[in-house]
């Protein structure tokens, strides 16, 4: 067992590469699919933005050539002369004068803009929430394996105890057999904690880039503070701020400006258009010049049920997308809740657990000296030292847990609350 235990014990940590949280978090936002997308998703929402607006302003415009060779003489469709060659040259431009659909895609596309970048704020959360994660199990795995290099050296020390009571007649066989049992279940529980902290650290260098382990800079250890907010306060937040609830708004903000658009196929579009082309038998063509100007009004009287069909989807989609943002604000104060007092209970927790490692500390002191005076037997003694061991790896595991949960209360409002 001990030659598993050398083999998967990490490296030191001064012989690996070492980020601090605010590193990590910065380095896996650049890295993570995830959010990369939802960066891109802002870029294409700001282009559909962009070109909704444009839209009032410049008109679509097209440029084009056409250059045609004839097996035989053939009139020029421009000057009419025979030739065995033609040379068209367009310059078209559009404009549409009214049209409900241009003034429906500016609001769904502001909208869209919206949600784009309220999911860009969502992801970068929740990215930072798991880099968290990865981070925080490096350095509870870090202090699980010193917990349980801690109880491996009691075991040994105890069994060392142990066999020399045994020696001078003072006690029986069995007992050092049970620190026996003792000692490899603890060589056990080390080789285990040993993987688990050399799996944390290689996980934590794949979130942050590096083809190897990496190992985290530790955190302090003071008691967490009291959140800065109340819990009504945090629901009005999140309400307002919180990136999930913005995106349900705009959703539906933008479901609502395109069923409004799709409406507007009703109503009249004007449209102004104007052309030039440039005929000739060779580049660049200047034979004859012809040009255009067409002002259209058009109005779809039947279109096959296609426009009553495209209605009626946008309007199913408006309806979902107020169904989802009325459950999402009915959620609020449920989510924010269980955040809330998650991050709570897991503060009085590692006070708590603080207390109870201080107990079980003076516990396992007073049945060993029992014991090394005959007065407590080496159950007694093993039993006060597992019960020593599981109190250090409480401690351990309600710091970090402290910490994530104010992680996931941060990701549901949107916002830093202490940094």
């Amino acid at each position: 067992m001990l030659g598993v235990l050398a083999i998967v014990v990490p490296l030191a940590i001064d012989t690996l590469p070492t980020v601090s949280l605010g590193e990590a978090i910065e380095r896996a936002a650049r890295l993570d699919p995830a959010y990369v997308s939802a960066l891109g998703q802002v870029d294409n929402a700001a282009w559909a933005r962009r070109a909704a607006r444009l839209a009032f302003i410049l008109p679509s415009l097209e440029v084009g050539v056409d250059a045609t060779r004839y097996s035989s003489p053939f009139p020029n469709p421009g000057t009419g002369l025979p030739g065995t060659s033609a040379v068209t040259t367009h310059v078209a431009a559009s404009y549409e004068v009214l049209s409900v659909r241009k003034i429906a895609d500016l609001a769904a596309t502001d909208a869209g803009h919206e949600a784009a970048a309220a999911g860009e704020l969502a992801q970068r959360f929740q990215t930072a929430m798991a880099t968290e994660a990865d981070y925080y199990d490096v350095l509870a795995n870090q202090e699980l394996l010193r917990v349980a290099t801690e109880r491996l050296n009691r075991a040994r020390e105890q069994l060392a105890v142990a066999r020399a009571r045994v020696t001078q007649g003072v006690a029986v066989q069995t007992d050092s057999l049970q620190v026996a049992l003792e000692e490899t279940r603890a060589e056990i529980d080390s080789a285990r904690q040993a993987v688990s902290l050399a799996v944390a650290r290689l996980q934590l260098g794949r979130r942050v880039g590096a083809s190897g382990p990496v190992a985290a800079q530790p955190l302090d250890t003071l008691p967490a503070p009291a959140l800065p907010i109340s819990l009504e306060e945090a629901v009005r937040l999140a309400l307002h701020e919180g990136p999930q609830f913005r995106i349900a708004r705009a959703n539906e903000r933008a479901a609502s400006a395109l069923l409004a658009g799709t409406r507007g196929m009703y109503l009249p579009e004007l449209t102004l258009s104007g052309e030039n082309e440039q005929f000739d038998t060779h580049f660049f063509p200047e034979e004859r010049s012809l040009s255009l100007v067409t002002f259209r009004v058009s109005l779809p009287i039947w279109t096959g049920g296609a426009r009553e069909i495209a209605i009626s989807e946008a309007r199913v989609n408006r309806d979902v997308a107020r169904a989802a943002r009325e459950d999402v604000e009915r959620a609020a104060r449920r989510d924010v809740t269980e955040a809330y007092e998650t991050y709570s209970t897991a503060r009085d927790n590692y006070a708590l657990s603080i207390r109870a490692l201080a107990t079980a500390a003076e516990n396992f002191r007073v049945q060993d000296q029992r014991y090394r005076g005959g007065a407590a037997t080496i159950l007694e003694l093993v039993d006060a030292q597992v019960q020593l061991t599981q109190a250090g790896s409480d401690v351990v595991q309600t710091r970090y847990a402290t910490r994530l949960a104010l992680a996931g209360l941060e990701a549901i409002l949107g916002r830093r609350l202490f940094r």
